[in-house]
C-alpha cells in the first residue's frame, strides 16, 4: 500500500501531440529489503540492502531518503507522522546524529527514482540511542580499593533527567551504591562483581566480541548476582532495579587485563526498562537482526 503521508506524485502526466494524449508512467523501484541500525552515543548508524540500485533499470535511480518519527515501547508501534531526516546517493547508510539519549525512534528509508518518484517505504526499524564511553580504568579492589568500583548511573540531583555528570562514575569499591567492583582472585583472575542491591550480570555471547556495538539487545535471562570472570574480548551486560518497577541495562566490553587494573569499554540505556544496547548490522547490507516494527498506530 502507498503511503497517505507521502509526497503526492502525479502518476499521469497529459501530453498533446497531434491530438493524441500519452500516459507518461513515472518509474517506481524497490523499497530497501532490509534496514538495521546501530545505536551510538546520541545517534543512530542506519545500514540498509541495495537492492533498489541494483534491480533499478539503467540510470533511473537518483537517491535514498531517509525518514524518522517516534516509537512507543509498550505499543510496539511507530508514530504515524514522518519527518525526513535526510538523504544520501552514494552509499547505503546513513547516521542520524544530534537525537536525545534515551528516547526511541523507528527509521524507514525509501528509493527515489530518476523521476522524484518514492518507493515504498522500508520495514521501519526501531532502535534507541545511549550514552557510552571507551577506555575506562578499574584497579581490582585488592590493589586500588578507592578506584575499583563503577556505577552506569546515578541520579544524584534528584530530578528524574540523566545528566552527563551522573554517568559513568568511577569510586570506591567498598561502597554499597555501585554497580559493581573489580575484584583480583589469588590467582590474579579478575572478576566484575556486582553489588547494588537489584543487580545481575551474564557474560554475552559464547566468545570475543569486536565492538561494543556488537552487544545489542540485553539476554533475557541467565543473570546472576555473582562475580563473573572478566576477560579481554568478552562482553557483559548488567541489569539493574531502576527502582520504579522497570529494570535498567548496561554493557561492558573488557579491553585489557593487567597486572593490577582492567580497561573497558561500556554503554548504559536510559530510556527504563529498554533493552537496548545496540542494533548491531554487521555490515553494508544487512541482516535480519535488530528490532523491526509496525510503522503505524
Amino acid at each position: 500500500m502507498r503511503r497517505l503521508f507521502a509526497v503526492t506524485l502525479i502518476a499521469t502526466m497529459l501530453v498533446a501531440c497531434d491530438d493524441d494524449v500519452v500516459d507518461v508512467v513515472p518509474i517506481i523501484l524497490e523499497p530497501p529489503a532490509t534496514l538495521n541500525s546501530i545505536s551510538l552515543d546520541g545517534a543512530i548508524h542506519l545500514l540498509w540492502s541495495n537492492n533498489a540500485e541494483v534491480n533499478a533499470p539503467a540510470d533511473a535511480f537518483l537517491e535514498y531518503r531517509i525518514y524518522s518519527t517516534g516509537y512507543s515501547l509498550d505499543d510496539e508501534l511507530c508514530d504515524e507522522t514522518w519527518d525526513l531526516e535526510g538523504s544520501t546517493v552514494y552509499g547505503t547508510e546513513f547516521l542520524a546524529g544530534s537525537l536525545t539519549n534515551g528516547m526511541p525512534m523507528c527509521f524507514a528509508v525509501v528509493s527515489v527514482s530518476i523521476d522524484g518518484a518514492e518507493s515504498d517505504f522500508s520495514d521501519a526499524r526501531a532502535d534507541t540511542p545511549r550514552p557510552d564511553a571507551r577506555n575506562v580504568l578499574l584497579y581490582a579492589w585488592e590493589e586500588n580499593a578507592s578506584l575499583s568500583g563503577f556505577r552506569f548511573f546515578q541520579d544524584t540531583n534528584g530530578d528524574g533527567q540523566v545528566g552527563a555528570l551522573e554517568l559513568g562514575a568511577v569510586g570506591d569499591g567498598g561502597r554499597t551504591d555501585i554497580d559493581f567492583w573489580v575484584h583480583k582472585d589469588a590467582n590474579g583472575d579478575f572478576f566484575l562483581v556486582p553489588e547494588r542491591a537489584g543487580t545481575t550480570v551474564v557474560q554475552y555471547g559464547t566468545g570475543l566480541l569486536e565492538d561494543l556495538t556488537s552487544i545489542d539487545i540485553a539476554p533475557i535471562d541467565g543473570f546472576s548476582p555473582l562475580g563473573i570472570e572478566a576477560l579481554p574480548g568478552f562482553g557483559y551486560v548488567f541489569e539493574m532495579d531502576g527502582g520504579d518497577g522497570y529494570a535498567r541495562y548496561g554493557a561492558v566490553r573488557v579491553t585489557h587485563v593487567g597486572e593490577d587494573f582492567l580497561i573497558f569499554d561500556w554503554s548504559y540505556q536510559t530510556d527504563p526498562g529498554n533493552p537496548e544496547l545496540s542494533v548491531h548490522g554487521g555490515g553494508k547490507v544487512a541482516d535480519a537482526e535488530g528490532i523491526t516494527v509496525t510503522r503505524g498506530r
